[in-house]
């Protein structure tokens, strides 16, 4: 069965980093384009940062200097690098892998940016 697993969520400190990873089995990965979306509570789902399949990349504006996507097709994962960690990316992020009408979603990893 195709699925994508995150990792890598936990509890830091306002300033502080994490990193995300999401490992895809069971999928051509090299051919999908993945995101990092998240989601807070009361709010909607929002992209965060996606690289395509040919490694371009775009990201949200608030995150824009203070995250990084990468991807490493060898090891079918996609990595998202957190710094400068702000209370209000406080939520469940997820993983998502995209290719025409094939869609797989994480079941998320929980970020709580607090002191």
């Amino acid at each position: 069965q195709e699925q994508v697993v995150e990792s890598g969520g936990g509890l830091v400190q306002p300033g502080g980093s994490l990193r995300l990873s999401c490992a895809a089995s069971r999928i051509s990965f090299s051919i999908y384009d993945m995101g990092w979306y998240r989601q807070a509570p009361g709010k909607q789902r929002e992209l965060v940062a996606v690289i395509t399949r040919g490694f371009s990349t775009n990201y949200a504006d608030s995150v824009k200097g203070r995250f990084t996507i990468s991807r490493d097709n060898a090891k079918n994962t996609v990595n998202l690098q957190m710094n400068s960690l702000k209370p209000e990316d406080t939520a469940v992020y997820y993983c998502r892998a995209s290719y025409r009408e094939f869609l797989f979603w994480g079941q998320g990893t929980q970020v709580t940016v607090s002191s």
